[in-house]
């Protein structure tokens, strides 16, 4: 007769083997291998902007004389001195004209993006295709290759020196790597809700409006920090189309604190493009679980 004592407990594992226990020592090395990799490029990666973070607390004397990252004896004179500029205006009011610029590019390719990669797919009609293809072919298009048409154009116009150049391309879908980004995540949403819409007697711009729009917030979200930090960190638009110095953004207006004078007040120029990076790095990182989910759907199961 067996004893109670010889029955195997009910929670009582098994031992690992020789072969789990190697298999899962080389999943640690593995892992520590990567992480390792990980770590050593994203301080790579970091090193400049932790620099640059570092230096814009020193003096100049101090920058080319010791390469630490942080100061002997801190001073946020560059921020002040940076701040109110060689020009009649302060810092500050280039970063609202980098706000004017923004804002309604932002909010103009949202919308006109939404709309053209809503109708092609989620339409038939006649050109369809060679519309589509024509978006894609000036995706391909290098930007060099039609700045001095749409510079001749916008001067016919009479919008030089003024934001609309900047504005109005955006307002009209002008970007067709957005376009083809929200196309890639349409193509991921099943139809169901939207038919159920049109059966309880919704119309086209309601089922988008109410329907569409709610499920292609990642990608809403994806393209408009992409605009952001793009149209912050643009420097050649701004330059061909604005001449007056009250309406440079905060790009040209680094770009004029060098040539003001022959010895650059380097630590005054750091600590402003230090200030010019924080909205895009403030935005990126409120916004960067629908980033990732915006840009994975897009991505993959397009």
């Amino acid at each position: 007769m067996v004893a109670l004592t010889d029955l195997p407990k009910p929670d009582q594992k098994t031992p690992p083997t020789a072969l789990e226990l190697k298999l899962r020592r080389k999943a640690r090395i593995n892992t520590a291998i990567r992480y390792s990799v990980l770590i050593v490029v994203g301080l790579i990666m970091v090193y400049p902007l932790v620099w640059m973070i570092g230096a814009s607390f020193k003096t100049n004397a101090e920058m080319f004389s010791s390469p630490s990252f942080w100061p002997k004896e801190p001073t946020i004179q560059g921020f002040i001195d940076g701040w109110k500029t060689s020009t009649p205006y302060t810092f500050g009011h280039f970063f609202l004209n980098s706000l004017w610029i923004i804002i309604p590019k932002v909010i103009g390719t949202a919308i006109s993006c939404t709309l053209v990669a809503y109708g092609f797919a989620r339409f038939e009609f006649p050109g369809k295709k060679i519309l589509f293809v024509t978006v894609i072919a000036t995706l391909l298009l290098p930007n060099v290759v039609t700045r001095i048409p749409q510079y001749l154009l916008f001067r016919d116009i009479g919008w030089l020196d003024s934001f609309l150049p900047l504005w109005v391309p955006s307002a009209l879908a002008g970007d067709a790597f957005f376009v083809f980004m929200v196309i890639q995540f349409l193509r991921a949403i099943p139809r169901d809700m939207e038919e159920a819409a049109r059966v309880d007697g919704a119309n086209t711009l309601q089922t988008l409006v109410y329907i569409v729009v709610p499920m292609l917030a990642p990608a809403i979200i994806s393209v408009c920090l992409f605009q952001f930090m793009w149209t912050m960190n643009d420097f050649l638009g701004p330059l061909i189309y604005i001449s007056s110095v009250e309406k440079y953004p905060v790009s040209l207006a680094l770009k004029l604190s060098i040539d003001t004078t022959e010895a650059f007040a380097w630590n005054q120029i750091l600590a402003m493009s230090v200030l010019t990076l924080l909205p895009s790095l403030t935005v990126f990182f409120l916004a960067q679980k629908y980033f990732i989910e915006g840009i994975s759907t897009g991505g993959v199961k397009g």
